[in-house]
């Protein structure tokens, strides 16, 4: 799973970012996790998705998506500056937020 760094608010999460306008959940999962880690990746299964208010009072919901890696480069910038491919226990572990961690509570590595 890949697992990222945000500098700003110095916690671990998954790839994510905003929906645009006419852009479908699928298309918004690929083009964020390539614009976030430099890796395109193809959608496996839907992960669950999360609700929750941000640091400014906003809600905010967020699909994640399970991915196959397909090939790129992490290149640090302020957004993310560290990227990290781990197990789905490790990132149980890693993960900042407990709403992400839930997210793996019933997941079945086969």
């Amino acid at each position: 799973m890949a697992v990222v760094h945000r500098p700003a608010y110095d916690d671990w999460s998954f790839p994510k970012g905003k929906l645009h306008q006419g852009e479908t959940l699928e298309a918004a999962a690929i083009r964020e996790v390539a614009e976030e880690t430099g890796w395109r990746a193809s959608l496996v299964r839907p992960l669950g998705r999360s609700e929750y208010v941000d640091r400014r009072g906003r809600p905010k919901v967020v699909s994640y998506w399970l991915m196959h890696p397909e090939s790129g480069r992490f290149v640090p910038s302020d957004e993310v500056d560290r990227l990290l491919w781990l197990t789905v226990p490790e990132a149980r572990e890693r993960l900042t937020y407990p709403h992400d961690r839930e997210l793996l509570t019933d997941f079945e590595t086969a």
